[in-house]
């Protein structure tokens, strides 16, 4: 492999557009706190939708993928395919009530919902947490992607690939905050769709590989092609694909995949034109997230196992790569690495600018945090539009400062991203719930973020070390996940509701409707309750879009009858959820 004049050329292009996007967008970001926040609250629904598609995908996704496919073969992925659930959930319900609730981020959401000082605590210290410690933690972890990435395909060191990419992403971020992320999400996502199907063409039809049908029928890649686990087998259907849908989506806290909608889709929503635009955004995410993107990832992971059959080739391949970091997710970036000059260099500039959209997307949203919620909210509650956009300003660099930083630090983090999504295990109930059950107070939340703290660290560091029970990751998962929720639900009863003003008060804003806050019902509210529809929508939905998936495998598998049922199935979905949502305003 040889960078090319015009590969450097290609990403060199990419740059250049990235910073002339944030210089245009500039003009109107500085205006005001919502301006640079939120893009001034009138983005159209198509863009919204293709930039949260574009910051999930992060330079470390396909690399996630291509591990899966290697160890656990195709079916693995249903550990973040079962996300699908919560995000359509929030595509039918949640949706409107965001943007209905009109804060500018989800942590202001705490005051509105709850009130008194726990309610401040509780924003207080989401903001400090989620702005600093976990997106930091997010952005060190991308960072390591994209130091992998760089030293495999462009031969840079660490530090020159996040201080060229981190510089170009800080510039067009301070100046022209979310407006300018959404925009240069845009460019992102084209560039990411022809890099991967163009590279996913060429590596099928090299010599070593011989075309799809010859891939497939390998001794070595036949295993790992099903599209679900072994349901015969007890021990690979369970963990693979039971857990993810029946627990893992509703308790789990997962970065783009919040339970009842949260981080930056919610900060997506805040920013749509209206609820139409809201809703939109999030159904546009959702079936391109998971029905469109994944199969050219998965192809070059099948393909790399043919390459790359184990870990020794890798290392082998790639000399220079530390050991601790050969694993069997940099088969992506090594297959990669077999590109011509000129589809090489998009393909790099495609995940370099993945690994740019997300870094600027956790920078403008940790700024958010930090700056509405912490710094307006508890220390310059006065303080004017151009201050709080200076005050973003700076919080983006400090942030990106630490970010690389952890980044350049890490070896393996895996483990740390794991424990933060345990520690969110179990909490996922009470995200859905705090909207339809007017008993769910602040303390809540409290006592259940403090709960979830305490069983994932036992069973992260504890249970094994004692000598309990062998468990599994994914029954500690469960576990976790009941624990917590038992914990939460005996504080709401052991606690004082809210008051009766607060109460009445976020139903007059939000009207969430339904038996749950019939105390408290709007005057001139309609006797029919949406929620049983959106959930009918939710499920129908799903379907349609796990029906598109799966049809989409099918096709590429050469197995057409099953792929034409699937997508007549899904055709039928599509009907009926737009039939359930005809009469809604």
């Amino acid at each position: 492999m040889e960078i090319t004049g015009l590969d450097w050329a290609i990403i060199g292009g990419y740059f250049a557009l990235a910073l002339g996007v944030g210089l245009w967008a500039s003009k109107v970001a500085g205006k005001t706190a919502s301006g640079f926040f939120l893009a001034g609250r009138n983005m159209p629904w198509w863009l919204l939708g293709i930039s949260m598609v574009a910051t999930t995908f992060s330079t470390d996704t396909p690399n996630l993928v291509t591990g899966l496919v290697r160890e656990q073969g195709v079916s693995g992925n249903w550990g973040w395919w079962a996300f699908l659930l919560t995000g359509m959930l929030t595509v039918f319900v949640y949706a409107r009530l965001w943007r209905r609730s009109g804060v500018l981020t989800d942590i202001e959401f705490y005051e509105l919902r709850y009130g008194g000082r726990p309610a401040a605590v509780l924003r207080g210290f989401r903001a400090l947490y989620l702005g600093l410690v976990f997106n930091v933690l997010v952005m060190g972890t991308v960072s390591l992607a994209a130091i992998k990435l760089g030293g495999i395909l462009l031969g840079w060191p660490g530090w020159q690939t996040l201080l060229v990419t981190g510089a170009i992403t800080l510039v067009y971020s301070t100046l022209g905050g979310l407006r300018a992320v959404i925009l240069t999400d845009f460019v992102q996502f084209i560039l990411a769709m022809i890099g991967s199907v163009w590279a996913c063409i060429y590596i099928l039809d090299l010599e070593v590989i011989g075309g799809l049908d010859a891939l497939l029928s390998h001794a070595d890649v036949a295993p790992k092609t099903s599209i679900l686990p072994d349901l015969h087998d007890p021990s690979q259907w369970i963990p693979i694909l039971l857990v993810p849908l029946a627990v893992q989506w509703w308790a789990s806290y997962y970065p783009g995949a919040e339970p009842g909608g949260g981080g930056y889709i919610a900060q997506r929503m805040f920013s749509a034109k209206d609820e139409s635009h809201a809703v939109g955004a999030t159904l546009l995410f959702n079936v391109a997230h998971y029905a469109l993107r994944p199969w050219p990832w998965i192809l070059i992971a099948l393909a790399s196992i043919v390459v790359f059959p184990d870990l020794a080739s890798l290392q082998q391949a790639f000399p220079d790569i530390p050991a601790n970091k050969i694993g069997h997710d940099l088969a992506y970036p090594a297959m990669l690495s077999l590109l011509p000059p000129g589809l090489l260099g998009l393909v790099a500039a495609s995940l370099l600018a993945a690994f740019m959209s997300t870094m600027s997307t956790q920078l403008n949203l940790g700024a958010s945090y930090l700056v509405n919620d912490f710094w307006v909210r508890f220390i310059k509650p006065e303080a004017t539009d151009a201050e709080q956009v200076s005050a973003g300003r700076w919080a983006t660099v400090v942030s990106l400062l630490l970010g690389s930083g952890l980044g350049l630090a890490l070896t393996d983090a895996g483990q740390a991203f794991n424990l933060l999504l345990l520690i969110g295990a179990g909490t996922g109930g009470l995200f859905i719930l705090r909207w339809f059950w007017w008993r769910i107070n602040a303390w809540t939340e409290l006592v259940a973020m403090g709960g979830s703290l305490v069983v994932a660290g036992y069973f992260t560091f504890l249970h094994d070390a004692w000598g309990m029970w062998e468990l599994a990751g994914h029954e500690k998962l469960v576990w976790g996940s009941l624990i917590t929720t038992v914990i939460w639900l005996v504080a709401t009863w052991l606690t004082p509701a809210e008051s009766e003003e607060t109460l009445q008060n976020f139903v007059r804003k939000v009207n969430p409707g339904g038996p749950g806050w019939s105390r408290w019902k709007v005057e001139g509210e309609g006797e029919r309750w949406s929620v049983p529809r959106g959930i009918a929508s939710m499920v129908f939905g799903s379907i349609g879009v796990y029906a598109a998936l799966i049809a989409t495998g099918s096709w590429l598998y050469g197995e057409m009858m099953t792929a034409g049922l699937l997508a007549a199935l899904a055709l039928v979905c599509t009907v009926i959820v737009l039939a359930l949502n005809r009469s809604r305003g």
